[in-house]
């Protein structure tokens, strides 16, 4: 179900999960990822309600996810593809799945990464592009970009002077902004 106060939220993240955030939405685009196209392939392997995948679909395909394109005229069917953003989310869903069977899965791993050509098992992990470094919490973070509202900078200066030892801080953000 779409969020909408999430859609206004500065931060992108929010923003994201305005969009995919529930439950559902994640579990079709990641069987859109994996080739699935039409209604009743998405029904069938998700088991959600025919009433909720209809409301998820439109969603996705309103938020630019999936595109619903005409498979048959006679009768008229439809099925739904990724577009360019919905292909995009590969890596995230790709991180669940990790981060899933990493620290949910007791009995071992239900699904894994595998090199197409040779089915070798990987393991995912995220890098700088130009380096090829590993994006680790002591050497990368996230800071406001040059879009980034009022509200983020002052998110972002709070947390540089906490985690400088500064104790005394006191979290108030301008009550004018929208939170992120």
């Amino acid at each position: 179900m779409k969020n909408e106060p999430l859609y206004q939220m500065a931060c992108p993240i929010a923003r994201s999960l305005g969009r995919v955030g529930d439950g559902w939405s994640m579990l079709i685009m990641r069987d859109a990822l994996a080739g699935f196209t039409r209604f009743d392939e998405f029904q069938k392997n998700s088991g959600v309600a025919p009433n909720i995948l209809s409301r998820r679909l439109k969603e996705l395909v309103e938020d630019g996810l999936l595109e619903k394109v005409c498979y048959s005229t006679t009768p008229v069917r439809y099925e739904y593809q990724l577009t360019a953003a919905g292909r995009d989310l590969r890596g995230v869903i790709l991180a669940l799945a990790e981060w899933g069977s990493t620290h949910f899965s007791p009995e071992g791993r239900q699904m894994q990464l595998v090199e197409t050509a040779t089915q070798r098992p990987v393991k995912l992990q995220l890098v700088d592009s130009e380096n090829g470094q590993p994006l680790t919490s002591d050497k990368y973070q996230m800071v406001p970009g040059p879009a980034a509202a009022p509200i983020m900078h002052y998110r972002h200066e709070y947390l540089q002077k906490k985690r400088a030892g500064d104790s005394t801080l006191k979290f108030s953000p301008p009550v004018t902004e929208k939170q992120p």
